[in-house]
């Protein structure tokens, strides 16, 4: 699947660079041109959506939510 669009105005492309995983939860720490971002999201997201060191995602922020958009390898 590959995202064409997105509502959430506040985007930044980042590399993974850390991953906490819990039994429940997992904190995930990404890097970006504007720093490091810390999304805290279920250790069944990190496995669905394939997360590692050094994966490409997307932050997205929006209000009191930070979300992850993961990225092919060609983008």
């Amino acid at each position: 699947m590959t995202i064409t669009s997105v509502n959430v105005r506040n985007q930044f492309k980042g590399i993974v660079h850390e991953i906490v995983t819990g039994p429940v939860v997992s904190e995930i720490n990404v890097e970006t041109k504007a720093g490091i971002f810390t999304s805290i999201i279920s250790t069944r997201s990190v496995e669905d959506l394939g997360l590692s060191i050094g994966s490409k995602v997307v932050v997205l922020i929006k209000s009191t939510e930070v979300s992850l958009a993961k990225l092919s390898t060609s983008a």
